[in-house]
């Protein structure tokens, strides 16, 4: 069987033929919006046991924080029982939380972080 010859422009005919897709000459396309992922806060809780340095330390550490800005949020923790060490997507805010267990047991210190929703 002959094949039949392909039109210039790939077969579609000209651009304003009736698509939908194409307005003036110009394609056009709808984009979708994307949801942003849910945000979850990280918080520290206060205890009567685990030092001032170690917090500091932990917010240093785990969350990235500078000196001054890990030694404001650790004071807010002591004078309010908590304090936000970070706001992530769930799952970052699951590593870290466990990453703050895991460093407050190996060093014997009570310390207690939670996750709620931003």
């Amino acid at each position: 069987m002959p094949k039949e010859p392909i039109p210039p422009g790939g077969g579609q005919g000209p651009p304003d033929s009736g698509d939908p897709q194409h307005e003036g000459g110009v394609a056009t396309r709808t984009r979708r919006k994307i949801a942003r992922p849910e945000r979850f806060k990280v918080l520290l809780y206060n205890d009567d046991y685990t030092p001032m340095e170690f917090v500091v330390r932990v917010l240093e550490s785990i969350f990235g924080k500078g000196p001054s800005a890990a030694t404001q949020i650790m004071l807010q923790i002591h004078n309010s029982g908590l304090g936000v060490a970070g706001v992530y997507v769930l799952e970052v805010a699951e590593t870290k939380l466990a990453a703050v267990h895991t460093l407050a047991e190996r060093q014997g210190y009570p310390l207690r972080a939670g996750i709620e929703k931003e």
